[in-house]
C-alpha cells in the first residue's frame, strides 16, 4: 500500500511527463508564434502610417454618401 501511495503522490509517471514536455513545447510554439505576428503587425502599421492615412479613411471615401429621405 505504500508504494502505491508513494507512486501516486511522489512518484514520476513517465506518461505525465512526457505530457508536459509536449505542453511545455507548445507553450513555447505559442509564444513564438505571437513574437512573429506582433513584429509582422508592428511593420504593417508602420508602413500604414507612412501612407497618411488610414483604412478606415480609404474606405470611407469610397462609400457613396447617402442622399436624405424626402419627407
Amino acid at each position: 500500500m505504500a508504494k502505491a501511495l508513494l507512486g501516486y503522490v511522489g512518484g514520476s509517471d513517465p506518461r505525465l511527463l512526457a505530457e508536459m514536455r509536449r505542453l511545455q513545447q507548445r507553450v513555447q510554439d505559442l509564444e513564438s508564434e505571437i513574437v512573429r505576428i506582433q513584429t509582422e503587425n508592428d511593420a504593417l502599421n508602420a508602413a500604414a502610417a507612412q501612407q497618411g492615412e488610414s483604412l478606415l479613411d480609404r474606405i470611407d471615401l469610397d462609400v457613396p454618401q447617402a442622399e436624405p429621405a424626402l419627407t
